[in-house]
């Protein structure tokens, strides 16, 4: 059996210990098309001869930018790393000139693109990258050369021995990736990730997961670019897992039916949204429907994991689930029994609502620079604890500096930054990876992550406030799809708020006001500001008086990736928001 040390080792494996039929599945104009082990690994060979063909040589890298989560990601993916080259995954939704940073600065030698989107993109700014020789495409573009062709160019399968060379010369310590982070400021940094990084952290992770090998459905959705749903893959190939690829975010309430998986990654953001949609659709029940379902959410946000709130209140669980969660289980597939969220802090009422449910959320942490777990929930051994990211993977330590910042050493953490000597020796100093979190690890070995230490900032009077936590609360608010607290600086905190206006446009129409297209008439709307100043005095609460959103301005138009406001994994750019909005912040602040 062949032993894991570097990522191509993974498919390998999965054809001798599982021989799945169902390795890869795509859906192609409505129909799922499986790719089996053994076609994963001769496909992967045949993109290895290729590109060895067309003179890609070690420590060449590889670009690969796909819009969706396909087969055709991991065949290349498999193919480059084994002729020792490195490839580049690059989120598709930035912009142009991030493509082109990137590009050069990875000196790409060639680019594989998922469609005529990115094609164009690509296209727009290939004159400016000298590096670059060629663009294939997985679907059919015109103008730009098929992916098939390397394939083609690979078919003849003389020169396998030289891939199988190289392949035995590749060590785990080598470069294997460079992702470079979508920075919530500045340029783009190019994280080095070894073989050893992501694999250990890999062969860590399936320790932590409660599902037995083989005859495993996975969905796979989040952005295979990022390093969570990426090392999250090779998991699946390690565990033989079924991976489907949803086809979009738009699709995946129609993809988790089709597919009825047992398993899936998600964001906080998606599990907002999909708790939202299941509350909205109770608020349109009547009667005794309607207080059964609210009955049984209130239930649910009481949850506490292990029996702990006693054998009346499991009693009553046990009812809500048959009667009200059971349908919240159909409507994510039926069979759908963890659910692991990263990437961002979750909410502890959706820890507590989904795992009452019986979809099992197990909240973890980590960044690019740890490959990226450092630590995750388990339902297993009392492994899970609401409120915090669980317990630390194997063969990794966290230390709390003593301005609380966490500090991880173990074989997750990354090379260094690509190119910049001067930011990796900062970020890895005295030996330890800085995450720049603040945290603190509790009496049974549980992580808990308070805010991050980048964005917590003083006001005027010297007292220090932490945004995320306080974001966090706010957008419990069904009226809140996004919220940032401001106020470095200044005397007290405010916040810029963008309407869920989709729920607010329903409000509106109950409440009799007039709602138009354009949403600027409606947050002007005195009724609407001091229903907003309801929910904000609500949630106020919770905070000392120093920490409490004394004002706040609405937005009319919706933060978006594409529009700037959001990193590609959904968090906020803080300095562009403000500046974005420095009328608003001029109307607070004056």
């Amino acid at each position: 059996m062949t032993t894991i040390t570097r990522l191509f080792d993974f498919p390998h494996y999965q054809l001798q210990k599982f021989n799945l039929d169902k390795a890869l599945i795509t859906k192609y104009d409505g129909e799922w098309v499986a790719t089996s082990s053994a076609e994963y690994v001769e496909k992967a060979n045949q993109i290895s001869r290729g590109l060895l063909r067309m003179g890609v040589k070690p420590n060449d890298k590889v670009a690969i930018i796909s819009s969706n989560n396909r087969t055709e990601w991991n065949i290349t993916d498999i193919g480059v790393l084994q002729i020792g080259a490195q490839d580049v995954p690059i989120y598709p939704t930035i912009s142009q000139e991030d493509y082109e940073y990137v590009l050069n600065h990875s000196e790409s030698v060639y680019c594989f693109v998922s469609d005529d989107e990115v094609y164009q993109k690509v296209k727009n700014i290939q004159k400016n990258v000298p590096s670059l020789k060629e663009v294939f495409s997985y679907n059919d573009v015109k103008g730009c050369k098929s992916w098939n062709e390397v394939l083609e160019l690979g078919k003849d399968d003389s020169n396998q021995e030289e891939v199988e060379k190289i392949m035995a010369s590749v060590k785990e310590d080598d470069l294997a990736t460079l992702i470079y982070t979508s920075g919530t400021t500045g340029r783009p940094k190019g994280v080095m990730l070894s073989h050893k990084n992501v694999v250990s952290n890999t062969l860590a992770s399936a320790t932590r997961f409660p599902l037995v090998p083989g005859n495993i459905k996975a969905l796979s959705f989040l952005p295979v670019c990022h390093i969570y749903e990426r090392m999250t893959m090779y998991l699946y190939q390690y565990l033989g897992a079924n991976i489907y690829f949803a086809e979009s975010i738009e699709t995946i309430s129609d993809n988790l039916k089709e597919v009825s998986p047992e398993i899936m990654t998600a964001v906080p953001r998606l599990l907002e949204k999909v708790y939202d949609k299941i509350i909205a659709k109770g608020a349109d029940l009547t009667g005794v429907k309607k207080k059964l379902f609210f009955w049984a959410v209130d239930l649910g946000l009481k949850y506490e994991p292990y029996g702990a709130n006693g054998w009346w209140y499991e009693k009553k669980l046990g009812i809500a689930r048959k009667l009200i969660f059971s349908k919240w289980q159909e409507a994510l597939g039926g069979e759908l029994r963890i659910i692991a969220s990263g990437s961002a802090a979750l909410q502890s009422r959706l820890a507590r609502v989904f795992n009452a449910a019986g979809l099992n959320v197990m909240e973890g942490y980590g960044l690019t620079e740890t490959s990226p777990v450092i630590s995750v929930n388990d339902v297993r051994n009392k492994g899970f604890k609401i409120g915090t990211v669980g317990k630390i993977l194997p063969d990794t330590e966290v230390k709390i500096a003593d301005d609380g910042e966490i500090l991880v050493k173990g074989p997750q953490v990354m090379q260094g930054y690509y190119k910049d000597e001067e930011k990796t020796n900062e970020a890895l100093k005295g030996g330890y990876f800085h995450t720049g979190d603040i945290g603190e690890i509790d009496s049974e070995g549980f992580l808990r992550i308070t805010d991050r230490k980048k964005e917590m900032f003083k006001t005027s009077g010297g007292k220090y406030v932490a945004p995320q936590v306080i974001e966090n609360a706010m957008k419990q608010s069904r009226f809140i799809e996004q919220i940032m607290v401001i106020g470095e600086g200044e005397k007290m905190p405010a916040a810029f708020v963008q309407p869920n206006f989709e729920f607010l446009k329903d409000w509106a129409e109950r409440k009799g006001l007039s709602v138009s297209d354009s949403f600027e008439e409606l947050i002007t709307n005195q009724k609407v500001i001091d229903r907003y100043q309801e929910e904000i005095d609500e949630h106020n609460e919770k905070f000392g008086k120093w920490e409490r959103v004394k004002k706040f301005e609405l937005t009319s138009d919706e933060w978006s990736i594409d529009a700037g406001h959001l990193t590609p994994t959904m968090k906020l750019r803080r300095k562009i928001i403000k500046e974005k909005y420095k009328e608003l912040y001029s109307k607070i602040y004056g």
